[in-house]
């Protein structure tokens, strides 16, 4: 019942990176959209957290993604505001019992994108380029791709990343297009990776928001921007993620899209100790009609990976 929000002020936390703006303005305006005709009001706070302060280790050495969520979370405990708005691959997989995502926006490109001043694709590197990234996700699949090429870690917001590259620091860096894409720099873009190459991370492209368990009239208000193709497709790869473990220490991927009426997800797992390993690989598809089954498919994979033998690769 949306009425239960009339006149109220709703307080969106969000990091200050660009980006990350861009993400809680779209969802500001969503909502100033659809409940401003009953008085609701939408702002926003700014907020550095900890994984925008540190830039000088990778995040699975201190602490992961959830240190861009953590403080944001505080924010909403404290009732400083009512909702913060992720980058939903940043999101940890299970959230603290007080909090809750209570929506999933319509996803941008989910893939992975290519860039470079002077490169055309990832096959026309020469060998020993120096590439960029500090995901272990994508650090295996490049592995399998270009073993020749040297990977090396990188970090910072994508202004950051891009300044870096422009500086000569890398000779191409691997970013998600969808942050290139709502920032306007798809002229930045030289390739896309497709999925058979090297596929994203778990909810790679989808924006969530999160709200404080209690607050059910804004939970309520909430579900009515829920895409349910991606609500779908996230909880599935989710699933994967929670299955095993995952966070920024485990080089998994996820990644499921529909066709049809099936939702058919690809995972795969590599080894953080050696990069170079063969990726275990497992596919699932079904009928989902809910969450709950969407969640089956990613166990399903999960059965198939330890099948194959991920306990030995998440080992490290």
């Amino acid at each position: 019942m949306t009425s239960s929000l009339t006149g109220r002020k709703l307080v969106i936390a969000t990091r200050e990176s660009r980006l990350a703006l861009w993400q809680a303005r779209h969802v500001q305006a969503l909502l100033a959209e659809r409940f401003g005709p009953i008085g609701v009001q939408v702002e926003l706070l700014g907020m550095t957290t900890r994984g925008d302060e540190i830039l000088d280790r990778t995040l699975s050495k201190v602490g992961g993604k959830g240190l861009f969520v953590k403080e944001l979370e505080v924010a909403l405990e404290e009732r400083r505001a009512d909702l913060a708005v992720h980058s939903l691959k940043d999101v940890p997989m299970d959230l603290p019992a007080a909090f809750v995502l209570a929506a999933v926006l319509d996803r941008e490109d989910p893939r992975d994108a290519f860039v470079s001043n002077h490169f055309a694709s990832l096959a026309a590197l020469p060998q020993g380029a120096r590439v960029g990234t500090s995901s272990l996700r994508r650090v295996v699949q490049l592995a399998a791709l270009r073993p020749d090429l040297v990977v090396e870690p990188l970090r910072g917001n994508l202004d950051t990343r891009l300044r870096k590259l422009d500086e000569g620091q890398y000779d191409a860096i691997v970013l998600a297009a969808a942050g290139l894409v709502r920032l306007g720099l798809a002229s930045r873009i030289r390739a896309r990776f497709d999925a058979s190459q090297m596929l994203p991370a778990a909810g790679q492209g989808a924006l969530g928001i999160e709200v404080r368990a209690d607050d059910t009239a804004l939970r309520e208000a909430l579900a009515g921007l829920i895409d349910l193709p991606t609500w779908f497709a996230v909880h599935a790869e989710r699933a994967v993620s929670r299955g095993l473990g995952g966070s920024c220490s485990v080089p998994l991927a996820a990644h499921a899209r529909w066709q049809g009426g099936t939702l058919h997800l690809h995972t795969a797992l590599g080894d953080a100790r050696a990069p170079a390993r063969t990726l275990l690989q497992a596919q699932a598809a079904g009928a989902v009609s809910d969450a709950a089954a969407a969640e089956a498919l990613g166990v399903q994979a999960v059965a198939t990976l330890r099948a194959l033998g991920a306990a030995d690769y998440l080992e490290a």
